[in-house]
């Protein structure tokens, strides 16, 4: 494959997972959707059905890494490091634009959440003031889990080891079923399994902070909610942005190591 079907089809199919994955994040948070507080069960569910339509849809052309550490994963067992770049650059573009497209489509959400004195302040806000000032506190706006993860508690050695287990558990079920016959990421047939994985992971391993486990499915959005003119929106957390992006990296390399000594 060329590099411009890996840098289109990386750059579609990661628009389409942060689309349908953050959108489902919208519809549960925000105020005036028809979805919101569906809870936890809908938001794995929803990350599961958006890796799944995104991998069909891009493992045509690029073979649907749509994972930095998917990559690097499989530059490490192929020693291939020729596309890497490419494979980034269009997965970072790809989360950037649908994180974007996130914003488009819960517009009038967006500006209702963030402009209720309940959610960001004002006369007559109780718990819920509460809640949105200590996100303020901790650096996270009240829409930021719309568009990047988090924690509920901020133990960095803690936050950082989920992260890592959850991407090992990932990226070993990437690698050892359903790539495709070049080897260079998943193929049709392991869609279902990864959307199913990426759902347990979510149920099992998402409560401590929100399983990134793929550093452009957060970097790119939170790069997106600070430039966006959002209205209240608060901060971008920065402080806590650098575990989401090395995390699943590491997870990554590691389990490329473990394939390597016993599965290859």
């Amino acid at each position: 494959m060329s590099s411009s079907d890996i840098f289109i089809g990386e750059t579609i199919g990661t628009a389409i997972l942060i689309l349908l994955g953050g959108g489902v994040c919208a519809a549960v948070t925000l105020k005036a959707s028809k979805a919101r507080n569906a809870g936890w069960l809908a938001i794995t569910f929803g990350w599961g059905f958006a890796v799944l339509t995104a991998v069909y849809t891009s493992a045509p052309l690029s073979g649907a890494h749509l994972n930095p550490a998917v990559t690097l994963a499989l530059a490490i067992k192929d020693d291939d490091w020729s596309n890497v770049p490419v494979y980034w650059a269009g997965q970072l573009l790809g989360a950037a634009i649908g994180a974007a497209l996130v914003w488009v489509a819960y517009y009038g959400q967006f500006h209702a959440h963030l402009t209720d004195k309940e959610i960001v302040g004002g006369p007559g806000a109780q718990s819920t003031e509460a809640k949105a000032v200590e996100a303020q506190e901790a650096g996270a706006g009240p829409v930021l889990g719309v568009f990047s993860t988090g924690p509920e508690v901020r133990v960095v050695w803690q936050n950082l080891a989920t992260e890592i287990i959850g991407t090992v558990v990932l990226v070993l079920a990437v690698l050892t079923q359903g790539l495709n016959d070049k080897g260079n990421g998943l193929g049709i047939l392991g869609a279902l399994v990864t959307a199913l994985v990426v759902v347990s992971i979510g149920l099992s391993l998402g409560g401590p902070t929100g399983y990134a486990i793929n550093p452009a499915r957060d970097l790119g959005p939170r790069i997106v909610h600070a430039l966006l003119p959002l209205p209240n929106k608060g901060g971008s957390d920065w402080s806590y942005a650098w575990i989401p992006v090395v995390g699943p990296l590491i997870g990554g390399a590691i389990a490329a190591g473990i394939y390597n000594v016993a599965f290859a």
